[in-house]
């Protein structure tokens, strides 16, 4: 900020305190921005900051509101309008991604593996535009098995061995290096024999069984790759992105060249675990607004925040459901209602727990107000004395 739009947010704080309120930051900046824009007088400035006062005090949620309950209704209900079918990803047709309701439940579940795990890998500002680094990258971190790099491939049922020769051409299009092969070829295979690009392999026991398992075992064999990480698209758009189809976050991120701020995975217990609980809750929030979003549904982001922040205030992601969250509550009632009724019940009378009866659930069963709105206020009446002592 220079020193004149400084002048200006210090003028807006200043009537905001006279009008007694506190905005948060970005509201102050917004007002700054708009004064220097329209061009406002003071005195228009100061109107337009009660306008903003009256419409931020209005979106304020009441004290004693259901929060919870309104947060829930606001997932779920878009949530029985949604399509069950699997889509292709964002213009990638080689790429199968979980969307709609699946995707929703595999996200406030916070499943440890997820269906179909992708990452969306972007580079530096220096890289970004250079083909033929993002390709090595793309080399580098997508498998590249045997089959991919072979030129002949043969089972010599006669003298029980497999011949495979190497097609130097496919790993100098592939950018893979010829001595890490033979080098990852040799760990895997102990009865192997290399002769420059010709390499012949022989079954642990001399039967026609053993000779063909061991050729597709040959094939299958992964040269070149980061684990977990099949296969990768590589997608021209303003620049050069990486779409993969299995998640490594961590490996990916120790890569020079790539982008550490925009690369992303749309694994959120992976995320946890590489940048913390904090870029969880993020996570949680970006992916459960754009799976809605897709399926054109919108959600007011406040009550996606709260279910994620419901899911990660204890520092770790848990899940919504009887093995996360509902099955923690502190009441009885409110646990037996959830699921597993009887099981809860019998817990509970073993143990000898007490229900509070501070929950909206275990109110509604046993018949009472719930404490909410108007029945989270309690009204204590003191009689007058009067004299004589009547």
């Amino acid at each position: 900020m220079d020193e004149i739009d400084q002048k200006i947010i210090e003028k807006v704080e200043k009537i905001a305190k006279k009008k007694k309120t506190e905005f948060p930051e970005s509201y102050i900046h917004d007002l700054a921005s708009a004064f220097i824009r329209r061009e406002l007088t003071e005195k228009e400035l100061e109107k337009l900051v009660v306008k903003v006062k009256n419409a931020y005090d209005r979106a304020k949620v009441e004290a004693g509101e259901a929060v919870g309950t309104v947060a829930a209704q606001s997932v779920g209900e878009p949530g029985t309008q949604m399509t069950m079918r699997t889509f292709h990803y964002a213009g990638v047709a080689e790429l199968n991604v979980t969307l709609g309701l699946p995707r929703l439940i595999e996200i406030v579940d916070a499943r440890k593996k997820i269906s179909t795990p992708t990452m969306a890998i972007y580079f530096e500002e220096d890289k970004k535009d250079d083909e033929i680094f993002v390709k090595k990258i793309a080399n580098y971190i997508g498998k590249s098995t045997v089959n991919d790099i072979l030129k002949d491939f043969y089972i010599n049922y006669a003298d029980m061995k497999i011949e495979a020769v190497l097609d130097e051409k496919k790993i100098e299009d592939k950018i893979l290096d010829f001595d890490d092969i033979i080098s990852n070829i040799e760990k895997a295979f102990k009865r192997v024999n290399i002769n420059d690009k010709v390499l012949s392999f022989e079954p642990a026991k001399p039967n026609i069984r053993e000779l063909r398992l061991l050729a597709d075992k040959v094939r299958d064999l992964q040269v070149s790759g980061v684990k977990n990480i099949g296969k990768v698209i590589i997608r021209k758009e303003d620049e050069w992105i990486i779409h993969t189809e299995g998640s490594n976050l961590g490996a990916v991120l120790k890569i020079d060249g790539i982008n550490k701020v925009k690369t992303t995975t749309n694994d959120i217990y992976e995320i946890e675990t590489v940048l913390g609980v904090e870029a969880a809750r993020n996570a949680i929030i970006n992916e459960a607004l754009r799976t809605l979003d897709e399926q054109g549904l919108t959600v007011d982001v406040r009550h996606i925040m709260l279910v994620a922040d419901m899911m990660t205030a204890d520092g770790t992601v848990r899940s919504i459901g009887r093995h996360g969250i509902s099955g923690e509550k502190s009441s009885v009632l409110a646990r037996a209602a959830f699921e597993e009724t009887g099981k809860h019940l019998l817990r509970a009378s073993i143990r000898g727990e007490v229900d509070k009866l501070t929950g909206i659930i275990e109110n509604i069963i046993i018949g009472q107000p719930i404490p909410l709105g108007t029945g989270s206020v309690g009204v204590v009446m003191k009689p007058n004395k009067r004299k004589g002592g009547r």
